[in-house]
């Protein structure tokens, strides 16, 4: 219990937090939080504890925003079923990415991965019939749990919250199964791992799949959040990026850490663009440098993100004590 501690107390916080308002940007941004962090622990699953770094996991998010918006817009399906069919899209996708690519490494991987979600932009921005092109595509809104209709904040957030609890222990059990020891060996040394009788090749591929089936789901929810779903957004490099950066700055490898990474990148965003707004309307996009100042201060500095910083302040301070104590007997 003492391990998961702070998950406790942050999940706990976030399923009480309708108690205490009702306040309808504040839950927002608690739902956002969630979500984000809950699809930064997707990436995390390939790109921290496989070590397959990946800039194209919005290429999954978009086929899980787009297959439910699909199904509900031309047939009238659930978007739940559209939520299933993305998983399995994404999982044939990522054994296809995982099969072709896993000879690749370090940069050579990561632009195959950016590949492949630039080719799914283009698809879904020029088949006006299906996905109405670069206009997007708008999501009907239909009252009801089957289909996703939930007009009320609180009810989004426990059912983010749910979903971050899912990942959370997808992670919780990578940390301490046999497959989670055995993806630790092949991302700090693969020739090593497979010298052991580790089977890396197959078992990269199996993580990019897992991976990319969470993801989609995470796509399929904030579709059906946000109401619309802009090819130009589900499909672009910046979400891959916030993807990794809230699981660099939070921890990579950890299961708490993409969570702690969404609530620092996601409180800044909005911080910083209410702020910005209204002192300078003309500056776009200043959130992002920002954002990359921040990055490389944490990896410069910081390098375990701040589940490692928390780590060695606790380790400073119990060893401090118990000199503290010494001293005194």
């Amino acid at each position: 219990m003492r391990r998961h501690a702070g998950a406790i107390v942050l999940f706990g916080l976030a399923a009480v937090a309708p108690l205490a308002t009702r306040d309808a940007y504040f839950l927002d941004m608690i739902v956002l939080i969630l979500m984000w962090g809950a699809i930064s622990s997707a990436w995390n699953v390939a790109g921290g504890y496989a070590g397959q770094v990946s800039l194209g996991h919005a290429a999954f998010f978009g086929l899980g925003a787009y297959s439910a918006a699909v199904l509900t817009v031309h047939w009238g399906l659930s978007p739940w079923i559209g939520l299933v069919l993305g998983m399995a899209l994404s999982i044939v996708a990522g054994l296809i990415i995982g099969y072709l690519s896993n000879r690749l490494r370090g940069p050579y991987f990561v632009l195959a991965t950016i590949a492949f979600a630039q080719v799914l932009l283009i698809t879904a921005s020029r088949w006006r019939e299906m996905t109405m092109g670069s206009e997007g595509i708008p999501v009907p809104f239909k009252q009801g749990f089957w289909a996703l209709g939930l007009a009320s904040k609180v009810s989004w957030l426990y059912l983010t919250l749910g979903f971050a609890l899912a990942l959370y222990l997808v992670q919780v059990y990578l940390e301490v199964s046999r497959m989670g020891y055995q993806l630790a060996g092949v991302r700090e040394d693969e020739d090593a791992a497979q010298a052991l009788g580790i089977a890396g090749r197959r078992l990269k591929v199996i993580a990019i799949a897992m991976s990319a089936a969470l993801t989609s789901a995470g796509g399929t929810f904030w579709a059906q959040y946000v109401g619309f779903v802009d090819p130009f957004y589900v499909f672009s490099i910046d979400l891959s990026i916030l993807f990794a950066l809230n699981t660099i700055i939070g921890g990579v490898g950890t299961a708490l850490g993409p969570f702690l990474g969404s609530i620092l990148i996601t409180w800044l965003e909005h911080y910083l663009r209410a702020t910005l707004s209204d002192i300078a309307p003309g500056l776009i996009g200043v959130h992002l440098i920002i954002y990359g100042c921040l990055l490389i201060v944490m990896v410069r500095f910081v390098p375990q993100g701040l589940i490692g910083a928390l780590g060695a302040l606790f380790t400073w301070r119990a060893r401090a004590a118990q000199r503290e104590r010494h001293a005194r007997t």
